[in-house]
């Protein structure tokens, strides 16, 4: 058993991948940070190849699939992906360009050239994460809540496709709430509510991607903050989602 994993290096990638191991496969590490790449190798039991790129460069998204096209992937976790805070005119537009690449671009390619992979062995599992942004708007985080509102909805999308063939993939959305993990710090950002631990994020992710449920919203708070959102008009959330992220500003 193989899986690919990116954005392996910290946080709930990192968790992930250690799961994944413990669950008995092998796998495929990526991300840009090669140090803590090859800390997680020594800490993972099972076989861990490490693969450092950056995946902002969509050369780099067709390379990591020409690498492992034909091997056995049951499992492609696609995680890698950071957030920019602050008024849309004052972020910079290099930095929103570059999350845009990997939050949505990199995932779209990676996504579309392992599920065809999977699709023509009739199995496999793709976890896309997305967070509980993805289901709102965000003022002074408008790229990062739009980009996650995009995996939301291009995973969605993909799992109607699937069951309407028939196909044994399984393609399911993580939408945590706030994680500890080094989001904040490249964010820019302080969390004004006790985060969830990074471990029980990607052991509940995991676990409910194998019982093949679409959408995983760790934790009571954010299914609530779900249920919110679908209930109370776009206009209220919207202004609830700037008093939060302003409060948030360093």
């Amino acid at each position: 058993m193989k899986a690919i994993v990116t954005g392996a290096s910290s946080g709930i990638g990192r968790q992930i991948s250690i799961y994944l191991s413990e669950l008995g496969y092998d796998l495929v590490l990526v991300a840009r940070d090669i140090r803590n790449l090859r800390e997680i190798q020594r800490e993972i039991k099972t076989k861990a190849e490490i693969v450092a790129m950056d995946l902002t460069d969509r050369s780099n998204s067709w390379k990591l699939h020409e690498m492992y096209k034909n091997e056995p992937i049951e499992v492609l976790v696609n995680n890698a992906g950071f957030g920019i805070h602050g008024p849309v005119t004052e972020t910079n537009l290099e930095k929103d360009l570059e999350l845009i690449d990997l939050n949505i671009t990199a995932l779209h390619m990676l996504t579309k050239l392992f599920l065809a992979d999977m699709k023509k062995r009739n199995f496999g599992y793709i976890l896309n994460v997305s967070s509980i942004a993805g289901f709102l708007s965000g003022p002074l985080m408008a790229e990062y809540y739009a980009s996650k509102n995009f995996v939301l909805s291009y995973t969605r999308a993909i799992h109607t496709e699937l069951k309407k063939e028939g196909s044994d993939v399984h393609i399911s959305v993580l939408c945590p709430g706030p994680t500890k993990t080094n989001f904040n710090k490249v964010a820019n950002v302080n969390f004004n509510t006790k985060p969830y631990k990074a471990k029980y994020v990607a052991e509940y992710g995991i676990n409910k991607m194998f019982d093949e449920k679409l959408v995983i919203i760790p934790g009571i708070k954010m299914k609530l903050v779900h249920i919110a959102s679908k209930l109370f008009p776009n206009s209220l959330t919207r202004n609830v989602a700037y008093m939060i992220q302003k409060d948030k500003l360093k």
